[in-house]
């Protein structure tokens, strides 16, 4: 059963915690980057302070609802936000989520991501005893599929034109863990 609102993670460096609505304004800031839009399936550019409040209050909703639970990504050391990650549409009937996440620019490369992807996953696994985390992206985004990879996941297939991105179908690409691989 998950909580009302998300609890923090930690890791050695990183702290996943709540979203908040003041983080809105830096959210915008760093999502609605070109580089971000363009490879994710539905963060637009620009992404306004109001879209991103809309957001933030939608993912509380869901929270309270059961449905998702979401965090931003900082260091644990200074607060800097460097991303978000979650899971959503959870599935108690089928013990499964989807798993979302961003990752700033000038954090990529960095590990940020694995990071708090793992995190996630331990929580996912361990706490909330869900059996299938699988995630999408777009096939023209590699680095998230490396990323992904790097954490278990096992590519289950090609969604064909599975999303529309700025007037253009894009094939899609699905990967999944299950509990099992992750013990193992």
């Amino acid at each position: 059963m998950l909580e009302r609102s998300p609890v923090t993670l930690q890791t050695s460096r990183l702290r996943l915690r709540p979203l908040q609505i003041n983080d809105a304004a830096e959210i915008s800031r760093l999502a609605g980057q070109r580089e971000i839009a363009d490879t994710t399936i539905s963060i637009p550019h620009p992404y306004p302070i109001y879209w991103v409040e809309e957001w933030i209050r939608s993912v509380s909703a869901d929270i309270d609802a059961q449905l998702a639970t979401h965090w931003a990504i900082d260091f644990a050391s200074t607060g800097e936000l460097t991303g978000a990650i979650g899971l959503r549409d959870i599935d108690v009937e089928h013990s499964l989520a989807e798993i979302t996440f961003w990752i700033a620019v000038n954090w990529w490369g960095k590990g940020i991501g694995t990071e708090a992807t793992y995190e996630v996953l331990k929580y996912a696994f361990e706490e909330l005893q869900l059996n299938r985390i699988y995630a999408y992206h777009m096939v023209r985004n590699p680095a998230s599929g490396r990323l992904l990879e790097k954490c278990g996941f096992r590519q289950e297939g090609i969604l064909r034109q599975r999303v529309q991105k700025w007037g253009v179908y894009e094939d899609v690409v699905i990967r999944a863990i299950l509990q099992k691989d992750w013990q193992a």
